[in-house]
């Protein structure tokens, strides 16, 4: 490890058909993110941005401080997990996004968390 900040991220799905309605064009999705403080400095999540897209071809951008009310503040090495929803208004979507982070001696840095696909099963066949 540098003495470079650098958060890692990946995330997994699952399809919510509980809290979805398909006849009503909802369809609900959890996602888990795990961050990774994979550099070498004490950084802290302090901000967030995600580009939604689905398959009706909307296209919503979400921005705000904090993730599920936290501003993890990480070691090296440490992680921070949290699971969140989104509902969209296809069986099939993606999103991407952006963790605005800081270094305890505020240097901003940025997250990618890449982009990940949403997909009720039944849109598989």
């Amino acid at each position: 490890m540098s003495d470079t900040p650098c958060f890692t991220c990946t995330v997994t799905t699952r399809y919510l058909p509980e809290q979805s309605s398909p006849a009503e064009s909802r369809y609900a999705f959890a996602y888990t993110v795990t961050v990774v403080n994979a550099g070498g400095v004490l950084a802290q999540l302090v901000a967030r941005r995600w580009l939604i897209d689905d398959a009706s071809g909307r296209t919503e951008e979400v921005r705000g401080l904090a993730v599920v009310g936290h501003q993890p503040l990480l070691r090296p090495g440490e992680a921070f997990e949290y699971t969140s929803w989104v509902e969209l208004a296809a069986p099939r979507g993606h999103m991407e996004g952006t963790f605005f982070c800081m270094t305890e001696d505020a240097h901003l840095f940025e997250a990618a968390v890449p982009r990940f696909e949403l997909t009720q099963p039944q849109a598989l066949h």
